[in-house]
């Protein structure tokens, strides 16, 4: 059940692209913690470091251009980030994220880096509880809140073929 969560904020700007949330070097490895140890590296060194799991990460717009590889997801599920609020996603860095389960909401709320965030993805809702500020958002619906709920595409698949086995 796509619940709540509640994390620290980390502050980005608009265009950041995938080569910036994984550097090219370290796409030999599809292994989460390996690509985790590497997020940001070049732009914000001290990420990898000081991510904490349920962090989040708040952006302006078109967050996840460049490249369509699913290194960079994989390397923000792997640092425990739970979630990245963004004004807009590049649709293929969009489409990536919610199939290996790293939920994503599109809106514009206000935050400042280290802020203490609360959503509620059922309610789409963002609570700053650092402000006192509440934003909303448009929560997932149907198939894309399966593959949330399900942790992405493959534990999905997973799923519904055994249920069908069952029956």
């Amino acid at each position: 059940m796509l619940g709540s969560a509640e994390g620290r904020v980390w502050k980005f700007g608009d265009d950041i692209d995938t080569d910036q949330i994984i550097p090219a070097e370290y796409l030999v490895t599809p292994d989460m913690k390996v690509l985790a140890e590497h997020a940001f590296e070049k732009v914000r060194p001290e990420f990898a470091k000081e991510v904490r799991p349920g962090d989040m990460l708040v952006a302006g717009v078109n967050f996840g251009c460049g490249s369509s590889r699913e290194h960079a997801p994989r390397a923000l599920i792997g640092a425990g980030v739970s979630c990245v609020i963004a004004k807009s996603f590049a649709r293929i860095f969009f489409r990536n994220s919610i199939n290996i389960g790293l939920p994503l909401i599109e809106a514009d709320i206000e935050a400042d880096e280290g802020d203490t965030l609360r959503i509620d993805f059922s309610k789409g809702s963002v609570m700053n509880l650092s402000m006192g500020k509440m934003f909303v958002f448009r929560p997932y619906a149907g198939f894309l809140r399966s593959l949330i709920e399900n942790g992405g595409l493959i534990p999905y698949t997973k799923a519904r073929l055994a249920e069908e086995k069952r029956r």
